[in-house]
């Protein structure tokens, strides 16, 4: 008895060194992973948040231009100027599968800010432009090189952080368009100003040169932060590779390595467009998209609230300030409850809907200013939660599938922005029952689509 009593102590002895052997192995690599996400933040996150707000700041700078007298100069009508705009588009939706394709056979850091340079040098040499045919070639340009930057941005996040990770960082991404919208037009307002006349150059020419070479410039400062993708990145160690790749095949079921073979093009493009959860995520960030147009008439609509002309673009600070916090907020609770972004989602396009019928409804000034901030509130809440949500259901794919899905997502939703510019007429002021009615029922289709996804991808996929 005392022989076989010593053994079994032996063995509760053996199976507590190990048993403590497996935590500390495991209080280790969580330590690893924390200090590796925070070093890939510090590279990543800042980088791409610049990037974007310069991105947003060049696609929109032309409406500052038109403000400052550009549509003048060039003997524009108001045709011609939303030409301008719809060209850029064409291109952008075009370019973006294409773009991806290549970024995820090639090196990020070399891709993206190769792509942003070329964008920044057209939209300096948009103050050089003499006619209206010079613009549109040079907004088509435009268009093509800034189509591979939002879907690729979509792809590195995708590529680098764990599903309940995303979240967070695609609301770091989002909020640089929040800030953008909010001092945007003051930044350009200073500069069309402040240089009009400058070495004989009218103001917006100057904030086509001034924006253009600041993105220039990032993209150089990009090429040396960015990162590339977990297994090939130069910015980090050896150990550090291996650990993110090892974490994501933990999270997604795969990891992609350096010998990873790669599908064809055709086959990524396949598989990607007969993906029923593909074309989900695809009619949810349209219905987004066309709502977040709302955004382009923040100062009419204002305006249109008894505010003069200078007041409505302060008034408008307020919008994106509150906008920015709920993304914020939004971004925090969709990584800490990943399972429940498609009822979050659901919950603030109700949370639009909701105001957007009261606004049709309701004439008061105070009231409707308020609507509309908590209804602009629940757009770009919406917005960022949106693209992580997909980029954890397409986790599962090879890289090529991954980047086409992204990019399918994201053109197909910014079609949207097309049919959106139409929404407020002049003619429909100041209620503009058409705009905010259209903007109910796209909502209403979207609580549809999101509650339908999370009850689908539930039960078929793990998200």
């Amino acid at each position: 008895m005392s022989y076989d009593k010593s053994l079994k102590d032996m063995d509760d002895i053996k199976y507590v060194e190990e048993a403590e052997e497996a935590v500390a192995t495991d209080a280790e690599r969580m330590a690893a992973e924390k200090a590796l996400v925070r070093k890939v933040d510090l590279y990543l996150l800042p980088c791409v948040w610049i990037m974007y707000l310069l991105s947003y700041m060049d696609r929109t700078n032309i409406g500052n231009a038109k403000v400052a007298g550009m549509t003048d100069d060039l003997v524009m009508d108001s045709n011609q100027y939303s030409i301008t705009l719809v060209v850029f588009f064409i291109t952008y939706v075009l370019f973006e599968v294409p773009s991806n394709l290549i970024l995820s056979r090639t090196k990020p850091s070399i891709f993206l800010s190769t792509i942003m340079f070329l964008w920044g040098a057209v939209t300096c040499c948009m103050a050089l432009i003499k006619t209206y045919e010079h613009l549109i070639a040079l907004r088509t340009l435009v268009g093509v090189f800034e189509a591979g930057f939002a879907p690729g941005i979509l792809l590195m996040l995708s590529s680098w952080y764990k599903k309940h990770e995303q979240s967070k960082r695609f609301a770091v991404y989002i909020s640089a368009a929040v800030l953008s919208g909010a001092f945007g037009g003051i930044i350009a307002g200073a500069i069309t100003g402040g240089m009009e006349g400058t070495a004989g150059l009218r103001g917006w020419r100057w904030l086509f040169i001034i924006e253009g070479a600041a993105t220039c410039v990032w993209a150089l400062v990009a090429f040396f932060l960015l990162p590339d993708y977990p297994a090939n990145t130069k910015r980090l160690s050896e150990q550090e590779r291996e650990l993110a790749v090892s974490r994501l095949e933990d999270d997604q079921g795969h990891g992609q390595t350096e010998e990873t073979a790669h599908i064809s093009s055709i086959q990524a493009l396949t598989q990607s467009v007969r993906s029923w959860k593909v074309w989900i995520m695809i009619a949810g960030y349209m219905v987004i998209v066309g709502s977040s147009t709302l955004s382009y008439f923040y100062p009419t609509l204002v305006a249109g609230l008894g505010y003069s002309a200078v007041k409505a673009q302060f008034m408008v600070v307020p919008i994106y300030a509150v906008a920015f916090v709920c993304v914020g907020v939004t971004g925090y609770f969709g990584d800490k409850y990943p399972k429940v972004r498609g009822l979050i989602i659901s919950g603030w396009l109700v949370v639009s809907l909701t105001c957007a019928i009261v606004i049709c409804v309701v004439y008061g000034y105070s009231a409707r200013y308020a609507l509309l901030v908590i209804m602009a509130a629940g757009l770009w809440s919406t917005n960022g939660c949106a693209l992580s949500y997909a980029a954890s259901t397409f986790g599962d794919m090879p890289r090529e599938t991954r980047a086409v899905s992204l990019a399918l997502v994201n053109a197909l939703g910014n079609l949207a922005q097309i049919y959106g510019a139409y929404l407020f007429p002049e003619k429909d002021q100041p209620k503009y029952l058409l705009g905010f009615g259209v903007i109910a029922g796209m909502c209403a289709f979207g609580v549809f689509v999101y509650a339908l996804a999370h009850i689908l991808f539930r039960k078929y996929i793990r998200t």
